[in-house]
């Protein structure tokens, strides 16, 4: 599978979760109501901004409480300054779910340092601008797709020139982040039937582990890369029967606890 139909894949897992949860993502349901999967209906352009949406759908999220500081310089091995660069445009979902305007524009000039890093700072540098400008003028809508155009226009130039393996760990790290700030929100909530939220899916997880797998062997073994890998087995052994028994409170924290450890080493100057 490449890159991209993996991408494409994860989409699916996340249409096809929010409707076995019940929620259809484009007629809202009325208030009370329950509505039935619909059979075939899978959108083709689902991205992290949709899954966070039928979060907030599904329960009540305080997404400016899962703000965090400011990520440390970037460092000088260009793998791991990947990693963190996903993450930071998972923030910039979280954000937008926030519509906080000045954070935003924080973490925009967070995002713009590590492209710089990764040699594509100036190509990006209007785009990242006017994203500023958008937030700073309540334009929320329209920065949605700004966001959502900008994250596919970065893998796209990465993969240009080549950065195949930079492309892989951006996106992991963008679904590494995502996934903790959801598991925090599960964590946190008592209902049984929200819990398969904190991992998308064991389909997403497969995923995420199959591009891992496509990253080259050398930066398999770096430190970071290999811890992550290693935690992506954790969770997937975590969750292997989660088709056929209703997951636990236990599998919950386990799942958040590791998603929790992996995104404080990443940032962490000494890891």
């Amino acid at each position: 599978m490449t890159a991209i139909p993996s991408r494409l894949s994860l989409t699916i897992c996340i249409a096809a979760l929010g409707l076995c949860l019940g929620q259809a993502l484009a007629e809202p349901p009325v208030s009370g109501a329950l509505i039935s999967p619909a059979p075939a209906a899978i959108a083709s352009d689902q991205t992290p901004a949709d899954f966070l949406d039928m979060v907030g759908q599904r329960m009540k999220a305080r997404w400016r409480l899962m703000f965090r500081p400011p990520p440390p310089t970037p460092p000088t091995d260009r793998g791991r300054a990947a990693l963190i660069l996903g993450s930071l445009l998972a923030d910039s979902f979280l954000v937008w779910q926030a519509t906080d305007s000045q954070q935003f524009r924080n973490n925009n000039q967070d995002v713009l340092t590590y492209c710089r890093m990764l040699g594509l700072g100036e190509k990006l540098m209007p785009r990242l601008m006017a994203q500023g400008k958008m937030a700073e003028d309540s334009e929320w809508k329209d920065l949605r797709h700004e966001i959502v155009d900008g994250h596919q226009e970065l893998v796209r130039m990465l993969r240009e020139q080549k950065d195949e393996d930079l492309a892989l760990m951006i996106d992991l790290g963008l679904w590494l982040r995502v996934l903790e700030i959801v598991s925090t929100l599960v964590a946190d909530a008592p209902d049984v039937d929200i819990r398969p939220l904190c991992i998308g899916s064991p389909a997403i997880l497969q995923d995420m582990r199959d591009d891992f797998s496509r990253i080259s062997a050398p930066k398999r073994q770096g430190t970071m890369v290999k811890r992550i890998g290693v935690a992506m087995d954790e969770i997937s052994t975590l969750w292997k029967d989660v088709n056929k028994v209703p997951p636990t409170q236990i599998q919950v924290a386990k799942t958040h606890e590791k998603l929790k450890e992996l995104m404080q080493a990443l940032m962490d100057k000494q890891s």
